[in-house]
């Protein structure tokens, strides 16, 4: 992002800062002891130039994930992924719904090279890939259950795009009752300045924003979940 419009927003966060701050915004919910991880359409659409949605900053959020994965696993926590991709793209009884009428949904077919999960970060045999078609993970997916049946308690995200389907998934975790932490270094959009506003007002209301370094950090301390139950970690 250039560096004027950084300045340019720190410059408003630190007004809002404030503002939030005296009505008693920006609390945090903290780290749980059972987490997941959400890697939100990291397919190729998304992390490949010459897409129509392909986002930036892929040099920073692929390595950022992949040391997130290999300390997910080293814990056996549940890994999810997910991509978005639509059966019917054509004529009257498309599952496209009216987004398609905002953005190019009909380049997102199901079964196309575009929307499987980058194979810099390929999901392993034992993790979980959604297909949704919506904004959020939650929205029309069996994401919650789930989460639920694993005992998890906190989500950590990662993926694309923060205005948008992180962004959504991160309200909709913290309405079904998991601690949301956003991973500053894995997240990414199209546009300048829409990630670190976006980022800011998730940290502000929905959820926390934490460095790559402490979520591994976090992760590195945590139980392994074959040490702990499902059924006792959510009581």
């Amino acid at each position: 992002m250039p560096d004027e419009i950084q300045e340019a927003l720190q410059k408003i966060f630190d007004v809002d800062t404030g503002i939030y701050q005296d009505r008693g915004f920006q609390r945090r919910v903290g780290f749980g002891e059972r987490p997941a991880l959400i890697n939100i359409d990291l397919a190729n659409a998304w992390t490949r130039p010459g897409n129509p949605f392909t986002c930036d900053a892929m040099d920073v959020i692929i390595p950022a994930v992949q040391r997130l994965l290999a300390a997910g696993r080293a814990k056996g926590i549940p890994i999810v992924y997910t991509s978005t991709a639509y059966e019917v793209t054509e004529g009257p009884n498309s599952d496209m719904g009216l987004w398609g009428q905002k953005i190019p949904t009909e380049v997102l077919q199901v079964g196309d090279e575009s929307v499987e999960i980058d194979d810099r970060i390929a999901p392993a045999a034992h993790d979980q890939v959604i297909i949704k078609k919506r904004a959020s993970a939650f929205h029309g997916t069996y994401l919650s259950s789930f989460l639920y049946a694993h005992g998890v308690d906190t989500v950590i995200c990662t993926g694309v795009t923060m205005a948008g389907c992180v962004r959504h998934t991160v309200e909709d975790a913290i309405a079904e009752g998991f601690r949301p932490i956003v991973v500053r270094e894995a997240v990414g959009d199209r546009v300048p300045g829409v990630v670190e506003w976006n980022l800011f007002d998730i940290d502000s209301k929905f959820g926390d924003v934490e460095s790559l370094g402490r979520v591994l950090d976090y992760l590195d301390g945590i139980a392994p979940f074959a040490s702990t139950t499902a059924a006792t970690a959510r009581v």
